[in-house]
């Protein structure tokens, strides 16, 4: 089968077997989606070299577990635990210490044709979800998870940092709890998605007016001044979360945190039967932030327009 590879933060489509995992099922991918995870692992975070992606729909093909899911569409927790550990066993395998991340730790991912995972990951997706709005359930659940972290409160002043896909997806879930959200952006198409949907913009330019006013800021910017940026707005005994992974050392000015008290909270992965909802019941309307469709055939290409700037999500297509 095709697949898009990465091998010392070189990416080329090759030809590889199809996977088979004793225990897991086959699942032909539909759609991928790219994100900036995937650019990331492509310059060398989390050294990994193997086939990259982790947003996907797909057709479960065999599943030898759990027979009732072949032939249905589904999506994937990206995170496969070792199911017999406590985190496991409580259902949670986010955090298992020897875990597996679909295209991110030590499993091949979901730019390819095929992919494999553990029947307890897959969740089925409705029908009256489209494929594209699918494929945004695992960022959906990241953005969502926001709230797993800290306590959005209906009046807490909430800024989000960054007008990119996560930002946007965490702007709108904020936007589900308090009143009072704010993202702060860079592209005007970009903020203009957020003010469709009744969620207050403001650029970067306009931050010093609002300095140490939010009671929580969410940092998804993609980059290190991002921080910086979330630091000015931020109040004292603020919280501030991090979204961005990206490759390179950090330099943070960390007195700030300790003379204002400043909590500091990391947030990864969100649970996708949530997002699922979210799309089902449009409370989350996702199909105005795709940009592109590429077949998997141009996935090099894809990754290189989905790098470019003021470009939302890049779809590929077995």
């Amino acid at each position: 089968m095709k697949a898009l590879r990465v091998n010392d933060s070189r990416v080329r489509l090759a030809e590889i077997q199809m996977p088979g995992k004793i225990g897991e099922a086959l699942v032909r991918v539909i759609k991928s989606g790219i994100c900036n995870t995937d650019l990331e692992i492509a310059r060398g975070y989390a050294g990994f070299n193997g086939t990259i992606g982790h947003e996907f729909v797909g057709v479960v093909e065999n599943c030898e577990d759990a027979p009732d899911l072949v032939g249905k569409r589904v999506v994937g927790e990206i995170n496969a635990g070792c199911g017999e550990c406590a985190l496991c066993m409580a259902g949670d395998p986010r955090h298992c210490p020897t875990r597996t991340v679909l295209g991110i730790h030590g499993r091949d991912g979901a730019h390819a044709e095929y992919l494999t995972l553990p029947s307890r990951n897959l969740i089925s997706v409705p029908t009256d979800v489209s494929d594209e709005s699918a494929v945004f359930a695992e960022p959906l659940a990241a953005a969502y998870g926001i709230a797993e972290r800290v306590e959005l409160g209906s009046s807490d002043y909430v800024f989000v940092v960054g007008d990119g896909k996560l930002g946007l997806l965490a702007a709108f879930c904020a936007s589900l709890n308090s009143s009072r959200v704010v993202l702060v952006g860079r592209h005007r198409e970009k903020l203009a998605l957020a003010e469709s949907r009744g969620i207050e913009t403001i650029s970067e330019s306009e931050v010093g007016q609002f300095n140490k006013v939010a009671d929580i800021v969410i940092e998804a910017s993609g980059s290190e001044t991002g921080f910086t940026t979330a630091l000015d707005l931020v109040k004292p005994r603020g919280t501030i979360v991090l979204k961005s992974t990206f490759q390179g050392t950090s330099n943070w000015d960390v007195s700030r945190i300790v003379v204002n008290e400043i909590s500091v909270v990391g947030s990864r992965c969100g649970r996708l039967a949530p997002a699922i909802e979210l799309l089902a019941s449009k409370k989350v309307k996702v199909d105005d932030l795709i940009s592109k469709e590429f077949r998997l055939d141009d996935g090099v290409m894809a990754l290189g327009q989905a790098s470019e700037q003021g470009v939302l999500k890049v779809l590929l297509r077995p």
